[in-house]
């Protein structure tokens, strides 16, 4: 597919300082939503005539809104070249590039025709918040302080009346996009998706973020793997064409140019394009903003917000980025500022256990209990807002969000923290998941999780070839071989273990000493076969069955984890 883009693309982009100034900008100024809630149009960027209500256009947007002006990456009296970024350019945070490539395989299971590519979502994850501010984000990929766009208020951006009643962007009298991927609050409302599993669907955690993301580009049956598709897709996300080229400069760019970086390493943008309107999405000091022309008439989503042409300010010193510090400044207050999720490990005392029933699940599918634990004061009240880690612990392949192996959580204001959905692996067995306070020492929490064999409830007899496969004369080979399928509650059961055993009658429980039989390795008779195991459709074929010189008939029993149970009857005349 790189090949196929790259082609197309025009050569280069813009400077590193232009294309970093574009990041803030647009994050703060072009949040998915602003077009329709459908997956954006994909209707041409000419005109300004509303879309069609009932068309794709409009999608599930509650009402048409103006696009909030944009400084793009080529200003006004720059010239076109490619884009210059270094080593440290190409580092994307770990948790960060984990919840684009997880957004990607998520895609490729649900909706393979839309070929999604992880360095699209990273492109878009540069512009929109600079790889949620650098990747400063929880080990469950929650941003660290909320990331919040300009406040959509008309004044100099567009006029959103509040959707959410504040619940994402604290604004409760208009709505600002939010989180490491810009959504505003009504089109969250539609695409919010739960890709980390903890239950809610967070604007603020990469991993619901990003999935999200995947699934708005894909809308609209689009296959990205063509460029007008792909264009079209990037053109839903933010109707401007300087949005679309810088986007693509940065997706061919992440092909060829990305490695992981640790979390809260990354990259910040340096040019900032904030307006008086709204916070940004950034931390520091903003520099001056650069004159925002007066805003034009009201145009529709799945329409082209035109570039204005910016008109000569009075001469001011030029602005100089924010002096890097160790820690950033608290970022200017907001109207309603969300509060803070600070630990508060020092009045923790001790863990009580919280899980409502036992840690089980088959292999291969999710627990359907998750670990939690209550944090509670010297004085047995809940603790809010403790950091409680979640850690596996023995030989396991099970797993948290992202192949995950610890998960740190808030605790709520009830002081319980509930681990992400765990899923458990191949590997059969116990382990041990235990919690701890982030920062104080207080006796652990263990909690013993178990992952059994897959199952299946019933067993059936698949192939077609008769008495081939049941008859034989003595001293012969059964010319047919016994194909089952397996299924647990009707569904096809993949990975199942069979015994296969070979009786003389039916209440016999151990096998025959004489009659049919299948070979081991050295081609020795035997007459039990363990582990063996169905295949991804849920089916399998047995090995060859061999008669010796005893006539007569006898009988093949199939067993499985979980009930499954098929008696083939074998003549040997």
């Amino acid at each position: 597919m790189a090949g196929h883009i790259g082609r197309r693309l025009r050569k280069g982009a813009t400077s590193t300082a232009v294309a970093a100034a574009a990041v803030a900008a647009l994050s703060a100024s072009q949040a998915p939503g602003v077009t329709p809630a459908g997956g954006g149009s994909d209707g041409p960027l000419t005109g300004s005539t509303p879309p069609s209500p009932d068309g794709s256009a409009t999608g599930n947007s509650p009402y048409y809104t103006d696009l909030p002006p944009l400084n793009t990456p080529t200003k006004p009296g720059a010239p076109t070249g490619p884009v210059v970024t270094g080593p440290a350019e190409a580092g994307i945070p770990a948790t960060v590039l984990a919840a684009y490539k997880q957004a990607e395989q998520h895609l490729r299971t649900s909706d393979p025709g839309c070929n999604l590519p992880w360095q699209l979502l990273a492109g878009i994850g540069k512009v929109e918040s600079g790889q949620a501010r650098g990747g400063r984000v929880d080990a469950n990929g929650t941003t660290l302080s909320p990331i919040l766009g300009p406040v959509l208020n008309g004044v100099g951006f567009a006029n959103i009346s509040d959707t959410d009643r504040g619940a994402y962007d604290g604004d409760s009298t208009h709505d600002r996009a939010v989180g490491p991927m810009q959504f505003i609050p009504s089109t969250w409302a539609t695409w919010g998706q739960d890709a980390n599993g903890d239950g809610r669907k967070d604007p603020n955690n990469i991993y619901d973020a990003a999935r999200a993301a995947g699934m708005y580009l894909c809308a609209n049956d689009r296959d990205l793997a063509l460029k007008a598709d792909l264009d079209k897709a990037i053109l839903s996300y933010n109707r401007s064409t300087e949005y679309l080229r810088t986007v693509l400069s940065w997706f061919e760019y992440y092909k060829n140019n990305s490695h992981q970086v640790p979390d809260g390493t990354g990259v910040l943008p340096v040019d900032r394009s904030d307006t008086s309107a709204g916070t940004g999405t950034g931390t520091g000091t903003r520099p001056s903003p650069s004159p925002v022309p007066t805003p034009g008439p009201s145009l529709t989503p799945g329409t082209v917000t035109p570039t204005p042409k910016p008109p000569s300010p009075s001469p001011t010193p030029t602005p100089k980025p924010p002096t890097p510090t160790p820690k950033p400044p608290t970022p200017t207050p907001t109207p309603t500022p969300p509060p803070s999720p600070s630990p508060s490990p020092a009045t923790v005392a001790r863990l009580k256990d919280a899980a409502a029933g036992p840690l089980t699940a088959t292999a291969g599918s999710r627990f359907e209990q998750r670990p939690a634990v209550t944090a509670l004061n010297a004085a047995g009240k809940p603790v809010a807002r403790a950091r409680v880690t979640f850690t596996l612990l023995g030989e396991t392949d099970s797993r948290f969000p992202g192949g995950a192996t610890t998960a740190t959580v808030v605790t709520g204001t009830d002081g319980t923290a509930t681990a992400p959905e765990l899923q458990a692996g191949e590997r059969t067995g116990e382990f041990t998941v235990r919690a701890t306070v982030a920062g104080r020492t207080v006796t652990p929490v263990d909690r013993t999780a178990t992952v059994t064999a897959r199952q299946a409830d019933a067993l059936t007899r698949t192939d077609d070839e008769g008495d081939k496969a049941t008859k034989a004369a003595p001293g012969t080979e059964f010319a047919g071989r016994i194909r089952v399928g397996a299924t647990h509650k009707g569904a096809t059961a993949p990975g199942v273990a069979v015994t296969a055993t070979l009786v003389a009658a039916a209440g016999d429980t151990t096998a025959a000493g004489k009659g049919p039989f299948f070979k081991d390795e050295q081609g020795n008779p035997v007459r039990t076969l363990e582990g063996l195991t169905t295949g991804e459709d849920g089916t399998l074929t047995l090995p060859k069955l061999f008669a010796d010189d005893l006539s007569g008939t006898f009988l093949l029993r199939l067993t499985t984890e979980g009930g499954g149970t098929l008696t083939v009857e074998l003549t040997v005349a």
